[in-house]
């Protein structure tokens, strides 16, 4: 029987491959979840270099200019990485109810069928033969055609598209992103049967987020309840359950439970899977001091600082030419066995961004 949340902590550590990892490249970890939230890029490349071995900030760049993996719309709908392999049946598994989330605010927009169908074709046509381009030269483009692009009306054209599996990202220019047609860049994959989508979705989500309830699963991928009951049916004896304190916990029968370890710390990105991955983030962090929060007072916008698997803080970057700041910002006193955790996770962080880290540990510093 799990200790509740000190244990399901540390088994999410463990299962997401935070606190013990053998991924070699970035297309693995990806795989390993099925998606990861990613639109805030740089985070999002972090959070894939976290469960990396030797990975660098350049490593996940070349990634992503090479397309092993992805940036697109898929769920909720929000930015996620995926892979070439499982864009497609992801695609028809969590589309459908991504536009039907979608559907209200394109009738604010007065983009009905037809003028997304345009919009899709005017696509097509600029970006065949291999073309990557802006998206500010997209904008150009798709106004060239009669195609009005004022307010969030290029926002819901582009997602459209990204979601009936028109365009994905291409390789960035500068700081600047691109798309390109997915027929192009990723090559064609046999379509699965929903069931089948479904079913590795609900293996994937649980596996890599266990443990973690229905309500965490309906959360992250945007289906329905219905769904969700459906897919560990389908499972089967993969995924097993354990009910603690009158919730029903459900993760892989193969996952092995961490031993105890001395204090260790991670300096996890804004919306890191550890904590976007689940509704209910309890067993990870306390209510926070809004004083320790940004001005929108959510934690999924600022990057945490997590020691034995509970959120204690908040930590900013400073990039300097030849150095990274890491201010690290806890809601409560550290001990020097902590404060020492938390100076190899900015040493973990500066290697992989190739700078040198600076920790400073700010009021509730060890005295």
């Amino acid at each position: 029987m799990m200790r509740m949340n000190t244990d399901i902590a540390r088994q999410r550590l463990h299962n997401q491959r935070i606190a013990a990892t053998k991924f070699e490249t970035p297309d693995a970890v990806v795989r390993w979840f099925g998606a990861v939230q990613a639109q805030d890029y740089a985070g999002a490349k972090w959070a894939v270099g976290q469960r990396m071995q030797g990975a660098t900030d350049a490593a996940l760049d070349a990634a992503f200019a090479a397309g092993t993996i992805l940036r697109t719309h898929v769920m909720r709908p929000t930015w996620h990485f995926v892979t070439p392999a499982d864009i497609r049946w992801l695609l028809a598994l969590t589309a459908p109810r991504v536009h039907v989330a979608n559907a209200y605010q394109c009738r604010q927009l007065d983009l009905d069928d037809a003028t997304l169908t345009r919009g899709n074709a005017a696509l097509v046509n600029a970006l065949r033969g291999g073309v990557q381009l802006t998206r500010t030269e997209l904008a150009v483009m798709l106004q060239e055609a009669g195609i009005a692009i004022d307010g969030q009306r290029l926002t819901h054209i582009m997602m459209h598209a990204e979601l009936t599996g028109i365009v994905c990202s291409g390789a960035r220019r500068g700081k600047q992103f691109s798309y390109t047609l997915l027929d192009e860049r990723v090559p064609h994959t046999a379509p699965l049967a929903r069931e089948e989508a479904l079913a590795k979705l609900t293996r994937r989500y649980f596996t890599s987020h266990g443990p973690a309830t229905i309500r965490d699963f309906v959360w992250w991928s945007g289906l329905t309840t219905a769904d969700a009951k459906a897919g560990l049916a389908l499972a089967g004896s993969q995924i097993m359950h354990e009910d603690i304190d009158d919730r029903t916990y459900w993760f892989a029968a193969s996952a092995p439970f961490p031993e105890d370890l001395p204090p260790t710390a991670f300096l996890l990105p804004n919306y890191d899977e550890y904590i976007v991955g689940y509704t209910d983030r309890s067993a990870a962090l306390d209510m926070a001091p809004a004083e320790k929060l940004d001005a929108r007072g959510n934690l999924l916008f600022n990057h945490t600082m997590v020691i034995d698997g509970r959120v204690r803080g908040t930590w900013k970057r400073t990039l300097k030419k030849d150095a990274v700041i890491v201010d690290a910002l806890p809601f409560a006193p550290l001990d020097a066995a902590e404060a020492r955790a938390l100076e190899d996770a900015a040493g973990r962080y500066g290697r992989f961004i190739g700078l040198p880290a600076t920790l400073r540990i700010g009021p509730g510093a060890p005295g």
